[in-house]
């Protein structure tokens, strides 16, 4: 195949990037999608350091490799988020299947490790899917290590007996708590105090590294999502309090549910809470029709993999890996490609 590497051209590029990200994502995304996700990021970068010399601040530099007809065939990103941890670079790199094992991968992940060297970087992340066994070796075989695995599961809704779990609802209510919906409490505070909520959970995540969201970015990646909804946000309320959450983003295209986050204050584990969302999230998803529901769990996150998989019957489906590799700092180019 003859290809060539060039920068993004948009919006005309935007259909055949979203082709190509439905490759390794399991839910189709759209032009108008990666549109509205380009308006949320700044267009220009500000990379800096921090007092330890570690790569900080935010830029993105993406390529495609296209063919003869101009058409992209690969598409790859490398970015870093102002939350995004120092020193770090996240990947994405996504070739058409009928374009594989012809160079075009190989080029651009060179290009990406060339600019990381550039700004300055000393950590490049990859998530790669778990039955892409070419791609896991190709990233072995460059000095990637596998950092973490994240499971993915879904849910079957058609014949999920709702009746049968609907007992751990019960046993909120019996503990004085309630569930309900940001749409139920709509306003700022109601907002601020479920973002503190998200905040305060996320450092409890296997694999989470970094800072968090400022408000106004959580906003954006959580909130505004296509597909959410604040009717899609179950929080348990104990009084005032904000004792756990749940949050789902409806897929139309696959009419189907992706359970975006679940957390529970520390004070509140073990008391069945996060059990009780999830169940409140699948009676959602049945009531607006939904044919499954989907989602993803730290290979370590073991009390949410036994509720997801043992109380529920999520069915397991192959998920991602990351591998990193963490680069020699003050060379100028990469080792090897």
């Amino acid at each position: 195949m003859k290809y060539s590497i060039r920068r993004l051209r948009l919006p005309q590029d935007y259909p055949a990037i979203a082709e190509l990200l439905g490759h390794a994502f399991s839910e189709p995304t759209t032009a108008e999608n990666l549109a509205l996700e380009d308006s949320k990021i700044p267009a220009h970068g500000n990379l800096s350091r921090d007092d330890q010399g570690r790569l900080t601040g935010h830029d993105r530099y993406r390529l495609v490799a296209v063919d003869d007809q101009d058409v992209p065939v690969a598409y790859g990103i490398s970015w870093r988020a102002p939350w995004t941890a120092p020193g770090e670079l996240n990947n994405l790199l996504i070739v058409s299947p009928d374009y594989r094992r012809q160079g075009a991968g190989q080029e651009l992940y060179g290009r990406f490790e060339q600019w990381a060297y550039e700004v300055g970087a000393s950590k490049i992340n990859y998530e790669i899917r778990e039955q892409s066994e070419d791609s896991l070796r190709f990233a072995l075989a460059r000095h990637y290590e596998i950092e973490r695995h994240s499971f993915e599961s879904v849910l079957e809704l058609p014949g999920f007996d709702l009746e049968r779990h609907l007992p751990a609802l019960q046993r909120l209510t019996d503990q004085g708590l309630k569930v309900v919906t940001l749409a139920d409490l709509p306003g700022e505070e109601a907002e601020a105090r479920l973002y503190e909520l998200y905040r305060e959970t996320a450092f409890d995540i296997p694999g989470f590294s970094g800072d968090y969201f400022s408000r106004s970015e959580w906003r954006k990646w959580t909130l505004d999502l296509p597909g959410a909804s604040p009717a899609q946000v179950f929080i348990a309320l104990d009084g005032d309090m904000f004792a756990g959450v749940a949050s789902l983003v409806h897929f139309e295209a696959t009419s189907s549910m992706y359970h975006e986050y679940t957390a529970v204050r520390r004070a509140y584990r073990g008391k069945g809470i996060a059990l009780a969302l999830k169940i409140r999230t699948i009676q959602h998803a049945l009531e607006r029709g939904a044919a499954y529901m989907r989602t993803h769990n730290d290979s370590l996150n073991a009390p949410m993999l036994r509720i997801n998989r043992d109380r529920l019957g999520f069915v397991a489906v192959p998920g991602m890996y990351k591998v990193v590799k963490r680069l020699p700092q003050g060379a100028q180019t990469p080792a090897s490609v």
